[in-house]
Order: structure tokens, then C-alpha cells, then sequence
């Protein structure tokens, strides 16, 4: 997995590449935790290249949303292909988590 993070304002945009697993999970919370810890609060999650989601990934997801929202900050979720779309529908993360189908909608929406 490869995460690339790009700025648009104040809002952190992470692209994920490949898969956000067991094996991933760790690293892809490390990186979040330290844009967080380095003040970032609004954060933009781009799942475009993502391949695969497991349950492992999605506590990541969750476990940011909930470090962001006591300072007032958020997280948006896009782009999710028809497998990640998937898991989302069934793990009720779609309902938990602010998903929009592309990037500008996600920015439009802080």
C-alpha cells in the first residue's frame, strides 16, 4: 500500500493505492496519527486506487474520525470502487462516515 498526501487549504487529502489491510493497517494509522499530532484537523481520505478494505482499515477510519472530532476537525471519505463501496454498504460505515463519490464534492462538503 501507498498513501500520497497532497493540501487543498487547510484539508489533508490522503490517496491510498492497493490495499488497507491487517498488514497496512498499522502504517496507514501512523501516517494519520502524525498529520493529526502535526495539527491537521480536516482530513480528506481518497480511495480512488484502492483496491481492498478489510475491517483492520476501517477501525483506522474510525479510530481517526474519533480522534478528529473532539477538536472540532472531520474526516470525508471518496471515491470508493465497487469492492471498497461494498464492505462499506455492509459494515454500515457508509451510514458512520461522511463518503462522497468524488474528491470536489468531499472538499465542497468541510
Amino acid at each position: 500500500m501507498e498513501i500520497s498526501i497532497s493540501e487543498s487549504g487547510d484539508i489533508r487529502i490522503l490517496s491510498f493505492q492497493g490495499n488497507l489491510d491487517t498488514n497496512t493497517a498499522p502504517e496507514a494509522e501512523s501516517q494519520i496519527n502524525s498529520l493529526i499530532e502535526a495539527g491537521s484537523q480536516q482530513l480528506l481520505v481518497d480511495f480512488e486506487q484502492l483496491e481492498y478494505i478489510s475491517s483492520a482499515g476501517l477501525r483506522v477510519l474510525l479510530a481517526t474520525a474519533k480522534k478528529l472530532k473532539p477538536g472540532g476537525g472531520d474526516l470525508k471519505i471518496c471515491c470508493l470502487n465497487h469492492t471498497v463501496q461494498e464492505v462499506f454498504d455492509i459494515s454500515g460505515f457508509a451510514t458512520i462516515l461522511s463518503v462522497t463519490a468524488s474528491q470536489e464534492e468531499a472538499l465542497s462538503a468541510f
